[in-house]
């Protein structure tokens, strides 16, 4: 049969040979009719019944090219491809069959009056070649595993076939292209499950191939369908699926609640990530080791405000152990801090500031060791010890960071005597410009401000205020103090006591009496403990509500703060940052009705120990620069070293 074949192919290309100018221009009239036709399968096939015998060997071999291109237009990344493998291996089999085809060619008996010459042999070969290429290209984009591709190869070697599946592949309808592509889909999906479902739908596919009409396998019709499905999902953003997150994990958490709750226990945490949040520290050394939180102490967990959670309060005997690498400095400055010993602002800053010179005095430097880097890491080892026993106060953490800065400009070829007394002069000097003179330095733009018949009022108590009070009382000014106070802590009553001891006439009353007295005041003078970035006072709880009454009294007020309290951070409420006293302070005796509350239900004492008073409610703020708007805070921390704070 593949002999006969050519030899057919053979004589119709010798035949196109002698054609006469008429036959030419005929058939060019009739191609460009042709053209002008739109192009679908119903004028494909009338043009192809129409078709003379004369003309049809070389309306055939012209119509080619025509054909393959709208196909190449309809051809998807994967069929290019696949066609280019298919040239390499026909350009391999026609250097294979140029022999066979040269000796199959010479016997074949001659059909027409015209000789057969050897010329015509080589398009005949380049006819069949090409339809062999067509083939094996279809073939190869439809094919998932070698069995298929053998299988295929194996269909092409009949030649009795070769013309229909030329015609069927190239009549192929879109209906048909989405079953094959999908029939592709579900041999992948199956390829991944198993093995044996990989041979039953490759056989799927090829029996699809051949057949023109044949719908999709009802096999694979499901699969196929699935992977539709799946395609059609649209993707989640990332926001909807953090958010199915969030759900899921309340949900997980509510169901452990649940059953936690008919055995009579607590649950073990209202939030699930409660032990990983931690306040903000005022310095980065010390973020990392936070004192524990204060609702963890309460035996009922039901009892917390979750609007608090995040804020920690240190245990007074969580910290009192013998640690050889904290200095006993160090250690008994951390045992006045947690038992409120030492209390204020600048307070805590001196008594910081002395503890460590006494470690830069006893340190030793390690063998090997560089001074510097080593003083600094005992030193960071030394404040997250006191941070864990009370947050450090803003005053302190800048202290540090002064003290940081100066290691870093310690010179490198110095003994390390010298050294040492170079930062011990630094600590004297830190202590004397920015508190002594700084003190003094507000005394003085505030003298000019008090005058004879004046009545100050103060809130709590302030070294400060007290300073600015007997400076006042030595230039023998006729003046008055309104000492307000408020519990649990009543640090007023020290204020008191002490301007009672200078002989300035005093007045005491609680703060829910503010209202009644502010009327006789003159001026406001309230401490801070930190004076934050947007200008807001961060002070004791109740500075807030006493500049509240003073502002609807039109009374001024004049916050005193030295520079070495400016802070970087911002802060427009008392629950961002803040720290939580001991709740028991609010408990005044056995008859009091919070008396046991640790062991009564849904209830816990919230003490707080700072407030924050927004700068509408501060005439101006005295510092040891100038008297100021709040609004000039980023202004001096800008003029100050450029250190960080």
């Amino acid at each position: 049969m593949s002999f006969s074949f050519q030899a057919c192919k053979m004589v119709l290309t010798s035949e196109q040979v002698p054609q006469t100018d008429a036959q030419t221009l005929k058939s060019k009239h009739k191609k460009q009719r042709q053209r002008n036709r739109p192009r679908n399968k119903r004028n494909r096939l009338e043009d192809s019944n129409t078709t003379t015998p004369e003309t049809s060997a070389t309306d055939a071999a012209s119509a080619m090219p025509g054909k393959q291109d709208a196909v190449a237009t309809e051809k998807t990344r994967d069929q290019v491809m696949a066609e280019r493998e298919a040239k390499k291996l026909a350009k391999q089999a026609k250097k294979q069959k140029n022999a066979t085809t040269s000796t199959a060619a010479a016997p074949a008996p001659p059909t027409a009056s015209t000789t057969v010459s050897p010329t015509p042999a080589t398009p005949a070969t380049k006819i069949i070649t090409e339809v062999e290429q067509t083939t094996i290209t279809t073939k190869l984009t439809t094919t998932t595993t070698t069995k298929v591709q053998d299988a295929v190869v194996s269909k092409t070697t009949q030649p009795a076939a070769v013309n229909g599946k030329d015609a069927e592949a190239g009549d192929k309808t879109r209906e048909q292209i989405k079953a094959e592509r999908e029939a592709k889909k579900a041999a992948k999906k199956a390829g991944k499950g198993g093995g044996a479902k990989v041979e039953g739908v490759s056989q799927q596919m090829a029996d699809l191939k051949v057949a023109e009409q044949v719908p999709v396998p009802a096999n694979a019709a499901p699969a196929a369908t699935e992977a539709d499905q799946e395609k059609k999902k649209p993707a989640l953003s990332k926001a909807e699926r953090r958010a199915i997150q969030e759900a899921q994990r309340a949900a997980k958490a509510q169901g452990q609640t649940k059953k936690a709750q008919p055995a009579g226990k607590a649950p073990p945490t209202a939030v699930p990530k409660e032990p990983k949040r931690e306040s903000v520290s005022p310095t980065k050394a010390a973020a990392s080791s936070s004192p524990s939180k204060c609702p963890a102490s309460t035996p009922n967990g039901d009892c917390r405000v979750k609007l608090f959670n995040h804020l920690v309060c240190a245990k007074e005997d969580s910290q009192f152990i013998n640690d050889p690498l904290v200095h006993p400095s160090i250690a008994r400055l951390g045992v006045q801090y947690a038992r409120r010993t030492v209390v204020g602002s600048n307070a805590r800053c001196i008594a910081f500031l002395h503890a460590l010179r006494q470690v830069v005095h006893d340190f030793e430097t390690p063998a090997k060791k560089e001074f510097g880097r080593s003083l600094d890491a005992a030193v960071k080892h030394h404040v997250d010890h006191l941070h864990k026993c009370r947050p450090l106060a803003v005053s302190v953490s800048n202290a540090y960071k002064q003290f940081k800065n100066q290691l870093t400009q310690l010179p490198a070829d110095v003994p390390e005597t010298e050294l040492k007394e170079l930062l011990v002069h630094f600590i004297d000097t830190y202590i004397e410009n920015q508190i002594g003179k700084a003190a003094q330095a507000i005394s003085g733009f505030l003298q000019e401000k008090i005058t004879d018949g004046d009545v100050l009022l103060t809130f709590a108590c302030s070294s400060l205020i007290q300073f600015i009070c007997e400076e006042a009382k030595r230039r023998q000014v006729a003046f008055r103090v309104i000492v307000v106070d408020s519990r649990p802590g009543c640090e007023g009553q020290e204020l008191l006591r002490r301007l009672h001891a200078n002989g300035i006439p005093c007045t005491y009353v609680l703060i829910n009496a503010v209202g009644y007295v502010m009327a006789e005041a003159t001026k406001v003078l309230l401490g801070a403990h930190a004076l934050l970035a947007n200008g807001y006072v961060m002070a004791r709880t109740g500075t807030a509500q006493v500049a509240l009454v003073a502002n609807a009294h039109n009374v001024p007020v004049l916050v005193c703060c030295e520079t070495h309290k400016f802070s970087e951070r911002f802060q427009t409420d008392a629950i961002v940052y803040n720290e939580l006293s001991d709740p028991n302070q609010l408990v005044r005796g056995d008859k009091c009705q919070l008396s046991n509350w640790a062991a009564k239900g849904k209830l816990l004492p919230l003490n707080l120990s700072y407030d924050i008073t927004p700068p509408e409610l501060v005439s101006a703020v005295v510092t040891e620069v100038a008297i100021l708007p709040c609004t000039s805070v980023p202004v001096i921390l800008r003029i100050k070293p450029d250190i960080g704070y």
